[in-house]
This record gives structure tokens, C-alpha cells and sequence, in this order.
């Protein structure tokens, strides 16, 4: 005994290594919960795009994000989300998951004149 270096881990009774122990493997499994429930998302959030293939709203497209969060901030006044409709040749509900719900993504024309529109908000001025 004299010649083995000092360990206190060994040199606490039985029972008291154990709870120390399973406190740290409880604080281990929730990490490892955290790290599997983070992997799991990342996953889903990449998905494989096919050549052609419509792409989604979400944070593999920022400017959509933007130009969503931007039309947001104008559509505040009853009756706009029907205005912007009839504009973009649209229902109101399409509209919304456009901007609000952001589920869908309008084609190029309908952005185009989404951006349009935007932009004559921002100076003042009705798009008609």
C-alpha cells in the first residue's frame, strides 16, 4: 500500500463510487438525449433536393425568409392579405402560407411581383 499512489476515487466506500457514478452517467444520458434529439432535426433538415424539384421554405432559403418577414411586417391592416391576392393573382389563403405560415414558396412572377409590391409599400405608394 505504501508504494500505489493516492487515489481517492478508489479510497471512498463502495455504495458512494456507485451514487457517483450513476449521477454522472444520468447527466451523460441526458446529454447524449440532447445530442440524438439535434442529430434527428439536422437530418430532417437536409433533405437530398432533386434536380427540378420545387424548393421548400426553411433555413436552406434565407432571402425568402427575408422577403417573407419583410411582407409580414406589411400585411398588418385588415383586408391586405385579400389585396395582395388579387395582386399576385392568388387567394388570401395561399398568401398566407406564403408569408405567415411560410409552407410555400410563390413561383418567380408572383416574387417578382411581390418584391414589386414591397418595394412601392416601403415608398408609399398603392400597387395597384
Amino acid at each position: 500500500m505504501k508504494n500505489r499512489p493516492y487515489d481517492g476515487f478508489m479510497s471512498v466506500p463502495a455504495s458512494a463510487r456507485l451514487n457517483q457514478m450513476l449521477s454522472l452517467s444520468e447527466g451523460l444520458m441526458i446529454l447524449a438525449q440532447a445530442a440524438a434529439r439535434r442529430a434527428n432535426t439536422s437530418y430532417r433538415e437536409y433533405r437530398r433536393v432533386r434536380r427540378g424539384s420545387t424548393l421548400r421554405p426553411g433555413p436552406n432559403t434565407p432571402l425568402w425568409n427575408e422577403v417573407a418577414r419583410l411582407a409580414n411586417e406589411e400585411l398588418n391592416r385588415y383586408g391586405a392579405k385579400a389585396r395582395l391576392g388579387r395582386i399576385l393573382g392568388v387567394p388570401r389563403q395561399r398568401v398566407h402560407q406564403y408569408v405567415m405560415d411560410r409552407t410555400a414558396c410563390p413561383d418567380a412572377e408572383r416574387t417578382l411581383l411581390l418584391l414589386a409590391w414591397l418595394q412601392a409599400r416601403r415608398a408609399g405608394r398603392d400597387f395597384a
